[in-house]
């Protein structure tokens, strides 16, 4: 099931979110960001084999990276954890929150460890619930050249502490934090352009049933949240890569904003609203 989902929704042109018909109002609330959209959660991929062997990126191209056995169990361990979010607990099963649709969209980055991170996460959400799946490659990782020397990766690294990780720029063809920062920018500039054209804002503010899922990767997923909350360099340079297969919710309070989870601002050492700088 979930190979024919990929297959299904992958390589779609717009997601296939629900029509909303438009209607008039006398009273009209300011409009918010992602109207309709009542979570946003980000997953990083399940561990992969670079993750346990640096020199694999010297014989394998970085997209074509597998999962390991333990990366594969961890994307169904977040798959169950995506899957609470969306599913109508028994405690709310006769209230409005219990009984809306809670429908999902995914965004997945094209490489393989995110693709089978996703492939994983699917066989725990029910497909009646999926309302589409798409790929791109502005939440692919940072690209770090070719093919990889470790030797060579590890003294890029040891000047990239150095120098700052926002601004360093890997040599031969590869890309700075700032190039990831500019691509999620333009991703995030995306979804709000979907969710726009999907959703009467009106009407969307009375039930944001949708989740927005992104599977994609460790830096890709903090520089996304430092655009999101407009964390400041000095404030990313201090933060942490999330633990593999973390899944990182963003809800939307009632004053219509949303909120990053206490528990992954700390993990990753992002400051509360309050702490910015």
């Amino acid at each position: 099931m979930a190979n024919m989902l990929l297959q299904r929704y992958c390589y779609s042109s717009s997601p296939r979110l629900l029509l909303r018909k438009s209607s008039s109002s006398s009273s009209r609330a300011p409009k918010r960001a992602l109207p309709g959209i009542h979570r946003i959660i980000l997953i990083r991929h399940g561990e992969s084999l670079g993750n346990i062997d640096e020199r694999a990126y010297g014989e394998t191209a970085d997209w074509r990276i597998p999962l390991t056995n333990r990366g594969r169990e961890q994307a169904r361990v977040a798959g169950k954890k995506v899957a609470s979010h969306i599913m109508p607990s028994d405690i709310n099963a006769n209230t409005a929150e219990g009984t809306r649709s809670n429908n999902i969209f995914f965004y997945v980055s094209p490489y393989l460890r995110t693709r089978q991170t996703l492939r994983e996460i699917l066989h725990e959400i029910p497909s009646d619930q999926i309302l589409g799946i798409r790929e791109d490659p502005r939440i692919s990782e940072q690209q770090f050249g070719n093919f990889q020397s470790h030797h060579t990766m590890q003294d890029n690294k040891a000047t990239r502490s150095d120098f700052g990780r926002f601004f360093y720029r890997f040599p031969e063809g590869g890309e700075s934090g700032f190039d990831v920062y500019n691509r999620v920018s333009g991703f995030i500039g995306t979804l709000k352009r979907d969710s726009a054209e999907y959703y009467n804002d009106d009407e969307a503010q009375e039930e944001d049933s949708t989740t927005i899922c992104i599977v994609t990767h460790g830096l890709s997923l903090r520089l996304f949240l430092m655009r999101w909350f407009q964390y400041s360099v000095h404030e990313f340079e201090r933060s942490y890569n999330p633990k593999n297969a973390a899944v990182v919710v963003l809800e939307r309070d009632p004053g219509g904003w949303f909120e990053l989870s206490p528990v992954d601002r700390i993990a990753m050492g992002f400051p509360s609203y309050q702490e910015q700088e």
